[in-house]
């Protein structure tokens, strides 16, 4: 079984293992990272080396860290990556490149559309009928994401939505609310087979799905780095936000949101933005907790989605492609059956 994993922020590790009578019966560790003494690589191979196939992801980080000599230096990994690395080879998952990513920039939708779309397509992967896609989301007009267990009255001033022209809709992954204005930010969806984030936690798959985005940002001249959980940040402050959703059909969903030239004024205007999560995020007022790409960059927005796009491109490979009619149809039955309701809506007060 072979495995890859390229650290967020670090480098790729590499492990080939072979398995017999449910036991680790041959191990190799490589890469591109650094380590001292090299008396270490010999020493977490033995380490892993009898272990069960069936062990989870701590006890494999543990046996490795036990088995370093003393003073033993890994630079650009770690033994939580050397684990990770053995669970993705055990549950052969795939990466990035072993796929053939198709791109769907816009059309514009309306704000039910826009969450319905993210559904179907993810379901569309799921299923086999669509192949791994990245979309480009372009807005109709002015909208509110909730994520799927926040409260609506707690999260947004309906009567400011209202006079503004927002309207609200829920999305069906977690995580906080966004502000939606045409032109204002930079949202992006990918839906790809689930194996692509076999054997990574939640935590670790947000930064790995993520990481093309953040060397994209980075040549854009934004000192742009992976916030755990979620977030998208750099040295002027947050970027914007993820949120992701694993479906039953064998699909993942992962979606993010970035602020190129927002209205924070207007933004705290409509939205319920509490004390305790601004202090949180060491802010004293909201409209400046989001630092958009605009002032960063002095780039249009549409030439940083196309820079950003081409970074995609070079690392994975991408062909142009829409929303087909079929799609298109199962997205409008979607809104009507889900996401119009004031059930799906309200359905946390």
């Amino acid at each position: 079984m072979h495995g890859e994993y390229k650290v967020p922020g670090g480098k790729l590790v590499v492990v080939d293992l072979e398995v017999d009578c449910g036991l680790i019966t041959e191990f190799r560790l490589a890469g591109d990272f650094f380590v001292e003494p090299d008396e270490a690589i010999p020493a977490i191979e033995a380490a892993v080396i009898g272990m069960p196939a069936d062990a989870d992801h701590a006890a494999f980080a543990r046996a490795i860290s036990a088995a370093l000599p003393p003073g033993a230096v890994l630079l650009g990994f770690s033994a939580d990556a050397v684990a990770t690395t053995i669970r993705r080879a055990l549950a052969e998952a795939t990466a990035f490149t072993d796929y053939e990513w198709s791109l769907v920039v816009g059309p514009p939708l309306t704000p039910q559309q826009q969450m319905a779309a993210d559904q179907v397509l993810a379901e569309e992967v799921g299923d086999g009928r669509r192949g791994p896609t990245l979309r480009i989301w372009e807005w109709e007009r002015p909208a509110v994401v909730i994520g799927s267990f926040q409260s609506v009255k707690n999260e947004v001033d309906m009567d400011n939505a209202h006079r503004y022209g927002f309207e609200v809709v829920r999305r069906i992954s977690g995580g906080g609310a966004m502000f939606m204005e045409a032109g204002s930010v930079i949202t992006y969806s990918l839906y790809a087979p689930v194996a692509l984030v076999q054997g990574m936690s939640f935590a670790e798959s947000y930064a790995f799905l993520d990481e093309w985005v953040i060397e994209g940002l980075k040549g854009l001249g934004i000192e742009a780095s992976y916030q755990p959980l979620n977030d998208i940040t750099s040295t002027k402050g947050k970027i914007g936000g993820a949120a992701q959703k694993r479906l039953g059909s064998g699909a993942v969903l992962h979606h993010v949101t970035m602020s190129y030239d927002m209205d924070g004024d207007r933004m705290v205007e409509v939205l319920r933005i509490g004390r305790e999560k601004l202090s949180d995020k060491g802010v004293k007022s909201a409209n400046k907790r989001v630092d958009p790409l605009r002032s960063q960059t002095g780039l249009p927005r549409e030439e940083i989605i196309d820079r950003l796009v081409a970074t995609f491109r070079a690392r994975n490979g991408l062909t142009e492609s829409a929303i087909t009619p079929e799609e298109m149809e199962r997205i409008d039955a979607l809104v009507a059956e889900k996401f119009s309701t004031e059930e799906w809506l309200h359905r946390v007060p």
